[in-house]
């Protein structure tokens, strides 16, 4: 701008008046530079300002451009941004309306729950005072003498008893268990002893504190004391004290107890009734009753004073083949006293390999072994009979079929055979030491090669007699069960097979 300023400055003109003649007055212009001088500011005087007015012109298009678009621009912006406000707003209350559902889902939940906790409440109250009043009335009916009111009352305790578990802590709480007790030997209506028996029982169903409350009412000597009345006692209430000795006899604490009672002596009478004045649910919650009994060690002399061990081996021998009896036998067979019943029994043994033969399942296999362990363990007489009832080939069998726990005890009981065996055959040679092989590929030994082949000769007989024997118990027990006349001959096929037998499956 300031060269086109300067630029534009092409001079002033002047009007110079000039000397004239004195004719007339001429007036003439005059110019301080001269015409191609003239022009040439002229046409840059043109070009310059023609310039700066296009140049003004274009700047006032930008900056009216430019507040256009800055016009346009505030303008999205503020849109822009009242949408955004308004879409926030929206989104705020949006979230205020699920916070407000929400809260009211939240006050009617706990409402809700407020509700029920009172209707609970009050029906928790409710079963509260029925349970008292049905205690009272038991109480005050034992104690008037009112039979038909205790009958009323014991049955509707045996009701609430049998299946709610908060009902049975409760009513003992309120004392129900004293006049039930009481009720026992009131020989008056036998329908309300039964009750009684059946409401104790419920009473003490999964908990121990009642069963010992029980006991420690005195419930074992009245049950006893009831059944050996003079007057027989109906079956049904004998079938209820057997029940209640199973439920009582769970109880650790009430073991010895009841042990001594001699409730033993009644539950093997139960156990062995042939005449089936009990019912078979009697004798099965009988034998139960004396398993539990039998895991504390000082009642087995108690159960020693029956028969109990003679009756339970002669039940395996026909075949009624019973887990329960097997663990009886198991806890009777852990001390030495019942040790000694039991090998005193006739076929015990052979009963005990028959059940190895004629048993697939695992648990009285692993008990079976369990007992013929410990006996062959405790006893040289006893693996002698063993031996004899041919044990040998059940053992091995069962080691190669059984359960891990049976193929363990019956490789223990073959152990204790095998050294038997080797001392028979060493004393038979004349030797002394408790070697119970040979000793090969070895001279420090003191034998010459004739005194090998003669020991030697004398194992092979020994073993082969044992196999015999072995394979003849095996026939026997065959014709046994098979019904067969007892004076039964084997075919010439089955001597021929016995005698080339060999020793191979034993293992030695």
């Amino acid at each position: 701008m300031a060269e086109c300023h300067r630029n534009n400055n092409i001079g002033s003109l002047i009007l110079d008046r000039a000397p004239t003649s004195t004719s007339g007055n001429h007036f003439r212009l005059w110019s301080t530079f001269s015409g191609s001088a003239f022009r040439r500011k002229i046409f840059d005087a043109v070009s310059c300002g023609g310039s700066s007015r296009y140049r003004n012109e274009l700047r006032e298009k930008d900056d009216d451009e430019g507040s256009y678009v800055t016009t346009v621009t505030e303008k999205s912006a503020a849109k822009v941004d009242a949408k955004s406000k308004t879409i926030g707003a929206a989104l705020n209350g949006v979230a205020f309306e699920e916070k407000s559902k929400k809260s009211e889902k939240l006050c009617d939940l706990l409402n809700l729950a407020e509700v029920e906790a009172d209707f609970e409440t009050k029906k928790k109250e409710e079963a509260l005072e029925i349970l008292k009043r049905v205690v009272r009335e038991l109480q005050e009916a034992a104690a008037r003498g009112d039979c038909g009111k205790k009958l009323a009352a014991a049955s509707e305790v045996r009701l609430m008893a049998k299946e709610d578990p908060e009902a049975r802590v409760t009513l003992a709480m309120l004392g129900s268990i004293p006049p039930l007790v009481s009720m026992i030997d009131d020989s008056r209506i036998a329908d309300s002893q039964i009750a009684s028996l059946y409401a104790l029982l419920n009473l003490g169903i999964g908990n121990d504190a009642n069963k010992a409350a029980i006991v420690k009412a005195g419930a074992v000597h009245k049950m006893l004391k009831l059944i050996e009345s003079p007057n027989t006692p109906d079956q049904s209430i004998a079938e209820a004290v057997v029940a209640n000795f199973l439920g009582l006899s769970a109880l650790d604490s009430n073991k010895p107890i009841i042990g001594s009672s001699g409730a033993i002596i009644f539950l093997v009478k139960t156990l062995q009734n042939l005449d089936e004045t009990s019912s078979s649910q009697a004798r099965e919650d009988a034998l139960r009753a004396l398993y539990n009994l039998s895991i504390y060690q000082p009642n087995v002399s108690f159960v020693l004073e029956t028969d109990l061990i003679t009756f339970l081996l002669n039940t395996l021998g026909d075949m009624e083949v019973s887990e329960r009896i097997l663990a009886i036998l198991s806890n009777l067979v852990s001390v030495p006293e019942g040790r000694k019943a039991i090998g005193l029994v006739n076929d015990a043994f052979p009963v005990l390999v028959d059940v190895l033969n004629w048993t697939d399942s695992p648990g009285c296999q692993e008990k079976a072994t369990y007992i013929l362990m410990l006996m062959a363990h405790k006893g040289y007489g006893d693996r002698q009979a063993m031996i004899e009832a041919g044990i040998e080939s059940s053992l091995l069998e069962l080691t190669l079929l059984g359960s891990a726990l049976a193929q363990k005890r019956a490789s223990r009981i073959l152990e204790c055979l095998r050294v038997d065996k080797g001392k028979q055959v060493l004393d038979s040679t004349g030797s002394c030491g408790a070697l119970s092989a040979p000793i090969y590929g070895t001279r420090g030994n003191g034998l010459d090669h004739e005194e090998s082949d003669l020991m030697m000769s004398e194992e092979r007989k020994a073993v082969k007699q044992l196999v015999q024997q072995s394979l003849q118990s095996n026939m026997k027990r065959i014709v046994k069960r098979a019904n067969l006349p007892q004076d039964f001959v084997p075919s010439e096929h089955f001597k021929s097979f016995s005698l080339s037998s060999t020793s191979k499956s034993l293992p030695f």
